[in-house]
């Protein structure tokens, strides 16, 4: 028990430990740059005037920056961010699901060629899912007909998950379609909407 404390221990101190380090090595290497920069660079801000003006993406400014900038803009952003972020749940999913799939046909032929003996690479498949100690425990004790009984169940969980997650976002691209915030021009959507109504409204 002592001994299970104290790794543990010793495991979150080295954790803490690399990230404090790494944080420093950041700050050293950000404030380091900084100095050698403000003695290596030429500091002469009048030389030129085009340097005073403001410029916006390599154009010359021309009239007032006080313009209404269409919302339009603002909402694809907004609906590009979010379904890009929502999508980049995926990658995470196809990872456990292709190591929960691998680990299922590894065990299965394990299984019929060495007999129910847990393998290297499938402790190595485990150690990358997450299980840390497979020689201590459960895991050890871990037969191949086990492995691919859990590696198919936590596939199938995964499908489940991923469907019901793929749902909920097709929902909403559906709502936000229907909506018509897709549609750049809004006119185009006050017509169909006008063109749907009764004809006695």
């Amino acid at each position: 028990m002592l001994l299970a404390e104290s790794t543990a221990l010793g495991s979150s101190i080295g954790a803490v430990a690399t990230l404090a380090l790494f944080v420093t090595i950041g700050l050293v290497f950000l404030f380091v740059n900084l100095l050698v920069g403000r003695f290596v660079r030429p500091h002469n801000p009048d030389a030129h005037p085009e340097k005073g003006d403001i410029y916006e993406c390599g154009e010359p400014t021309i009239g007032s920056s006080f313009v209404q900038f269409d919302l339009r803009f603002y909402v694809v952003a907004l609906l590009f961010i979010i379904f890009d972020v929502e999508v980049a749940f995926f990658f995470p999913w196809a990872t456990v699901f292709g190591k929960s799939e691998q680990l299922s046909e590894m065990a299965q032929v394990e299984q019929a060629v060495k007999g129910n003996e847990l393998s290297a690479d499938a402790k190595r498949l485990y150690r990358e899912m997450g299980v840390r100690d497979t020689s201590v425990g459960a895991v050890s004790d871990l037969t191949n007909e086990d492995v691919y009984t859990s590696s198919k169940m936590l596939a199938r969980i995964t499908l489940i998950d991923i469907g019901v997650f793929f749902a909920v976002l097709i929902l909403g691209f559906a709502y936000v379609w229907k909506r018509g915030d897709l549609d750049w021009v809004k006119a185009v959507t006050e017509q169909r909407r006008l063109a749907r109504l009764p004809a006695d409204e």
